[in-house]
């Protein structure tokens, strides 16, 4: 059976309509700006959206900017996100991004997918999210709900996100770039979960080969 990407895409963009937006799209849409989202999007890893979503709102009350982050001390910016997961670890990595930001790009995020992977501790994931939700450009995101679901769809038959990432630039038509990781996210937390699947409930059950899936309700 192939996947109806098309079909598929249509009936999860109609469901998810019902839950909340990912994180970092909900804050992409009260600020508009990359370095928010870059930022925001550092804070989200490994860390829940609730808590996520409280944290950035208290980093960006002390400092909005590259600059005006770096006049912070790193304690600050750890007490500012906690409970983050890695809180330590972040701050010291959102630092870390804002010297080289203010060093090498003038304080302005790249809109380049290679220039943003030049930064340390950003990976694809993060360059991805930041020129789709960021600059409106091209991109394909691949988180693990992402990776997850492609799979259990039987869209493609990867062992890693970066290779799903790559296998999705060939296959998935281009109109769905930058929908296709907010619309898989907000499905894969609320109905195609990493444990234990809520296959009975879901809408495209038809439409999915199930892949690698052995226990649902």
């Amino acid at each position: 059976m192939a996947t109806d990407i098309d079909k598929i895409i249509h009936i999860v963009r109609e469901t998810t309509q019902k839950w909340k937006e990912p994180i970092v799209t909900e804050l992409t849409k009260q600020t508009h700006d990359p370095f928010k989202v870059l930022i925001s999007t550092v804070i989200s890893l490994r860390t829940k959206d609730d808590v996520t979503r409280e944290a950035s709102k208290r980093l960006y009350t002390l400092a909005g900017t590259p600059e005006a982050m770096l006049a912070l001390p790193q304690k600050t910016v750890e007490k500012a996100i906690y409970p983050a997961g890695f809180y330590h670890n972040k701050a010291q990595t959102i630092i870390e991004i804002c010297k080289i930001l203010t060093t090498k790009y003038q304080g302005k995020v790249p809109d380049d997918l290679d220039e943003l992977l030049k930064i340390k501790g950003v990976g694809r994931k993060t360059a991805n999210l930041v020129l789709t939700k960021g600059y409106g450009k091209l991109g394909i995101c691949v988180d693990t709900h992402v990776h997850r679901i492609s799979n259990r769809l039987g869209y493609v038959s990867t062992k890693t996100p970066v290779e799903t990432e790559f296998e999705l630039r060939k296959i998935l038509p281009v109109d769905y770039w930058i929908e296709y990781n907010d619309l898989l996210v907000t499905f894969g937390q609320n109905m195609c979960k990493p444990v234990s699947p809520l296959c009975s409930q879901c809408p495209v059950h038809n439409y999915c080969l199930r892949v690698g899936v052995k226990q649902h309700r």
